[in-house]
């Protein structure tokens, strides 16, 4: 059974179409890359995808259920996690802190809100090994604010992965590091996926080709191709309009 089904999704603001009659799968398990020019719709997509924005038509199956109208935090619950292009972090709470919020956010059963997070020892524990496997553990009661940029981001993928979901958006994972940094977030996102579903959309090349399973290719709304990464690489028209056009990097 595929864990995402698109079908005939589109998404327009006023009187522009950004996104039109888009359908696709995503199989357990699998990392899906998805790639275009500036405006082609990526981010839109993961955010109609996540619940951040309503569609405008179509539908989307997390399996065989529904979410198409669920809000994010029901997509949530379901085991759909989120990252975003701009860090979507506390940052005057601790490295732990935020990490802990995350896994309490992700829990179908919420905890009553006037217990302390800290008593439980099961949150505490998994927060210890995913910041352990990020090399963060070090720092974990440090403040988020006085982290490098790099490490923000480190801590922006731990809470989208917080939880063991069934499946992972990550909108631009290594935006705005430098390509010594961004060339090391495949492996750790690769670590901290495991068997978990990943869907993503990003400029950055290496990470792409390092990462991704499968390719998918956004332009002006629609899906041009989806193939593996060395039948997109080798496609004239993918090389044309956005592998070997400068302006789309």
């Amino acid at each position: 059974m595929t864990i995402l089904r698109v079908e005939g999704l589109s998404k327009n603001f006023g009187g522009l179409k950004v996104l039109g009659n888009v359908s696709f799968t995503v199989e357990p398990g699998e990392r899906l890359a998805l790639i275009g020019p500036n405006g082609a719709g990526k981010t839109t997509l993961i955010n109609t995808i996540g619940g951040q924005l309503p569609v405008s038509g179509g539908h989307i199956y997390l399996e065989d259920k529904e979410i198409t109208r669920l809000s994010p935090n029901r997509r949530l619950h379901l085991g759909v996690g989120r990252s975003f292009q701009i860090n979507n972090l506390f940052f005057e709470l601790s490295i732990m802190d935020n990490v802990l919020l995350a896994l309490h956010g992700a829990e179908k059963r919420h905890l009553r809100m006037w217990n302390r997070l800290e008593k439980r020892a099961a949150l505490i524990e998994e927060a210890e090994r995913m910041l352990e496997l990020v090399g963060l553990a070090g720092r974990k009661h440090e403040p988020l604010q006085v982290q490098s940029y790099g490490d923000q981001r480190l801590v922006e993928l731990l809470c989208a992965f917080a939880g063991h979901p069934r499946m992972v958006l990550l909108d631009e994972p290594s935006a705005g590091l430098p390509s010594a940094e961004a060339a090391v977030f495949a492996g750790i996102i690769r670590k901290l996926a495991g068997e978990t579903t990943v869907l993503f959309c990003a400029h950055d090349m290496d990470l792409v080709f390092n990462l991704a399973d499968q390719i998918m290719v956004l332009y002006f709304g629609e899906i041009m191709v989806k193939g593996l990464p060395k039948e997109i690489s080798a496609n004239p028209k993918v090389q044309e309009i956005y592998l070997g056009s400068d302006e789309s990097c």
